[in-house]
């Protein structure tokens, strides 16, 4: 510099080194370069895999990448991290490697996302395109925010080799790590296969459109070489299979922006982290009346969700799964303005049994709604578990027993309505005193009891009735059944000895729940130390 005698000045963020016309001259043109090179490579990372790709994108009936972030986030609220980022490991640089991360907000609240860009390279995940989901994983965690995903991928990178499967075990163990931590959620857009789907089936809610989203392990194509069966991706790994059948979705919608809405209704009922509440709106009151919703008649089915409708604020009943296991029903709602979790057995499917599919539903649902304390309120009415030999060979016993172990676990404040029928192990199940429930109330005409009066006549005075002829055998039923009814088909022998708190009338059952929930809100309780529970799988 000494050399030069020169004189520096600054403008504009560029520093000029005026020794002669030369020397500016070159200094001016290397800055302009930079600029240059800075734009050409954002407008390449903005253009994803370029025109004709998006045109096939198009074609398919979904959108680009960065058009689904536009939709799902708040205006202007996007911050966009490793846009320039590159695969070190292709001989060709595409920046932005297939995905784009960063933070924005969603009804003014932070969120972390992540959406996989199917223009470029099919969306599939290298070692940067891991790394960056990883990234922002990481960061979500450290602020406390929710985590969601827009997946549209073909799966592995194969000229990635190995680097590739480290990517995606290493998504893995962070779904793993941060469970309980931040909500997780996946939005599926597009194709999901392979060693792929095993992240969106760590997270707590999964999204998918109708059409254009599949999920499997192994394709048509695998499925049709291997074990000779022909399928279509659809029948295989849509929407409707895993909303119905499977219990993989949580949530189907027709299209991707209705898609979108979906997940930000939900995000309104979650908390950002588990350090922090559920989001409160103004005190509701409901419209509705309770009272006359359910049958006195304890054969006559009636629909479940009309009563939670009754209980909660109005319109505020988010049902979590409502396409498969439908014998239950699980969703949040809100309770003057706050937040709960409803779990109901649902009279108009298998008369409200429990089964295997129902107990898996309903276990992951309150295991959430503990892990980000929100308060659980059951309704019951069910005759017990379902019987059969198919769901003895099944594992019943096994898979009953994560419903009776997520109640058991759980430490938010929990509220029980028996509303009508509570048999044998259903009972104890579906959120009894026993299991920890706090508050545990029963409406008059609800009937709580080992078995019902049928099966437990005949089972208690079946030689006798087997030694009468068939006109004396029909009264001395009917007599029978009555006196069992008299003795235990009521909530009183539960009431007396404290395992019912209080015997309540169905028309003041909101007003009840809304005191145990004001009772409730500061409770307390920690579980032994240990270094975690074994949940039956």
């Amino acid at each position: 510099m000494v050399a030069l005698a020169g004189t520096i000045r600054h403008l504009k963020n560029i520093f000029f080194l005026h020794t002669s016309t030369g020397l500016w001259v070159t200094a001016v043109t290397e800055t302009t370069a930079i600029e240059q090179q800075w734009k050409s490579h954002n407008q390449k990372a903005l253009a994803g895999g370029g025109a004709s790709s998006t045109e096939r994108q198009k074609a398919l009936g979904k959108l680009t990448a960065r058009e689904r972030i536009d939709l799902l986030l708040d205006p202007e609220s996007f911050t966009e991290f490793d846009r320039l980022a590159v695969s070190p490991l292709l001989e060709a640089p595409l920046f932005t490697d297939g995905v784009i991360t960063g933070f924005g907000t969603i009804n003014g609240r932070n969120v972390a996302v992540y959406a996989q860009d199917f223009t470029i390279k099919g969306g599939s995940l290298g070692k940067q395109h891991a790394q960056k989901i990883c990234k922002v994983m990481d960061m979500a965690a450290k602020v406390g925010c929710p985590i969601i995903g827009i997946i549209d991928s073909g799966g592995a990178r194969i000229d990635e080799g190995i680097h590739a499967l480290e990517g995606y075990g290493a998504i893995f163990k962070r779904n793993a790590r941060y469970s309980g931590v931040i909500p997780q959620i996946s939005i599926i857009v597009g194709p999901c296969a392979g060693g792929a789907v095993y992240s969106p089936a760590l997270t707590d809610f999964i999204f998918m459109t109708q059409q254009t989203s599949q999920m499997f392990i192994t394709g048509p194509q695998v499925i049709a070489e291997v074990v000779h069966q022909v399928i279509t991706k659809e029948e295989l790994g849509g929407a409707q299979v895993h909303a119905r059948t499977s219990g993989v979705a949580h949530n189907i919608a027709a299209t991707e922006a209705e898609c979108f809405e979906n997940v930000k209704a939900l995000l309104e009922y979650l908390p950002s982290s588990y350090l922090d509440g559920a989001p409160q709106t103004q005190k509701q009151e409901s419209t509705k009346n309770i009272a006359h919703l359910v049958p006195t008649n304890p054969n006559q089915s009636y629909n479940i969700k009309d009563v939670i409708g009754a209980l909660v604020d109005d319109e505020t009943f988010f049902e979590i799964q409502p396409l498969f296991a439908s014998n239950i029903v699980t969703g949040f709602a809100r309770m003057q303005g706050s937040v709960i979790g409803v779990v109901a057995n649902q009279p108009l499917v298998k008369a409200g049994c429990i089964d295997i599919d129902a107990s898996c539903k309903a276990a992951r649902f309150i295991r959430f709604c503990d892990s980000f304390g929100i308060p659980v309120v059951t309704l019951v009415d069910t005759p017990g578990y379902l019987p059969g030999v198919e769901q003895e060979h099944q594992g019943i016993i096994k898979h009953g027993a994560k419903l009776l172990y997520a109640y058991a676990e759980a430490t938010v404040p929990l509220i029980t309505i028996v509303l009508r029928k509570a048999f044998g192990g259903a009972y104890i199940v579906m959120g009894s005193k026993a299991l920890g429930a706090d508050i545990n109330y029963a409406w008059p005409n609800a009937q709580i009891a080992v078995l019902g009066a049928k099966a437990a006549v005949t089972i208690m005075h079946g030689k006798t009735l087997a030694g009468v002829d068939a006109e004396e055998k029909a009264a001395l039923q009917q007599k029978l059944e009555a006196e069992y009814h008299e003795a235990f088909l009521n909530p009183f022998v539960a009431a007396e000895n404290g395992y019912i708190d209080a015997i309540i009338e169905p028309a003041g059952t909101r007003e009840q729940v809304i005191r145990a929930l004001a009772l409730l809100r500061d409770k307390v309780e920690k579980l032994p130390k240990r270094k975690h529970s074994n949940l039956p799988l």
